[in-house]
């Protein structure tokens, strides 16, 4: 999966000698463990949040229902919450929405939506509603079906256009169990 990172600034490493007569060997940044990056607050309308390395701005996918009437053009909504700012809600650039981070979706029967991020077209997700009812954002990855509610994109280095992707993992419900089930893959 390549997911153009528009707002990668910072580097993964740095050497910061502190010591001018001492010779040091570069130093691994530290590990970033994904789930201290922080949890959006729930929202009705939330259908998932990406997280993704550099920082702990998210990404929030929600339902396009104004009114109560799901917007069939474009039934979802991304945006960022900028944690790593002042925590406040700003909409996706256009280059964001049309190269990163925005979703196509498509009409098809029964009220479902095959919806695909614009970077990685070739992964699809279905919104449609499930047994509560509501709508909901389904993947299937290794054979499993899942309702997500979180993915974190881990990436280390690569360029501004195309990062290099260590791993995508998806967080969600198991929709016939219940259960809370996590699949991690290298795309």
């Amino acid at each position: 999966m390549r997911l153009p990172i528009l707002l990668l600034f910072t580097t993964l490493c740095s050497y910061l000698p502190s010591d001018q007569t001492t010779i040091h060997t570069p130093q691994k940044p530290p590990l970033i463990d994904e789930d201290r990056f922080p949890t959006p607050a729930d929202n009705i309308q939330r259908l998932f949040y990406l997280q993704r390395l550099p920082n702990s701005n998210t990404l929030i996918y929600e339902l396009n229902a104004p009114n109560g009437h799901l917007n069939e053009d474009e039934p979802v909504h991304p945006y960022w919450l900028r944690y790593a700012e002042k925590g406040q809600r700003e909409e996706l650039s256009y280059i964001q929405r049309k190269f990163a981070y925005g979703v196509v979706s498509k009409k098809l029967p029964n009220n479902q939506y095959d919806v695909r991020f614009v970077s990685y077209k070739k992964f699809p997700m279905l919104l449609m509603k499930a047994n509560d009812g509501k709508y909901h954002i389904f993947a299937t990855i290794a054979q499993k079906q899942m309702m997500v509610n979180r993915i974190f994109v881990k990436i280390e280095g690569g360029s501004f256009w195309v990062p290099n992707i260590v791993y995508v993992e998806f967080k969600g419900t198991d929709p016939n169990t219940g259960r809370e089930i996590a699949e991690r893959f290298k795309p």
